[in-house]
């Protein structure tokens, strides 16, 4: 992981439930971290092109921003899985974040309506 990777926040889409279900937990487990070992996370260019591929029309959608300095499991920079469509979420050899565990809530540093997000 570059120094850029290390220091940049990382951003997930989740419902405000799920948000606010997760802060009085104080973790987050995504169906992804069950089925395939990870969250799916993304880079801050990444998360309007994401929202477009895999949320579009749910509602009450909110993006999570984590300080990767204050997660508890192991994140690492990963193609994208499964592979996007050309057209989608990321430019060819672009890289997600993946967290290999459960994210500690207390790593979320700001949550964001995703109708307000902007690169």
């Amino acid at each position: 992981m570059t120094i850029e990777q290390k220091t940049a926040k990382i951003y997930h889409i989740c419902s405000r439930s799920i948000s606010q279900a997760a802060s009085a937990a104080g973790e987050y487990r995504a169906d992804s971290l069950a089925k395939e070992g990870f969250i799916h996370f993304s880079q801050r260019h990444q998360v309007l092109p994401v929202a477009r591929a895999f949320y579009a029309g749910q509602p009450d959608l909110v993006v999570l921003v984590v300080d990767p300095a204050l997660l508890k499991a192991e994140l690492k920079y990963e193609d994208p899985i499964p592979p996007l469509p050309a057209d989608s979420a990321a430019k060819a050899g672009s890289q997600f974040p993946h967290l290999y565990g459960p994210l500690n809530f207390d790593a979320v540093v700001d949550i964001i309506e995703l109708a307000d997000f902007r690169e």
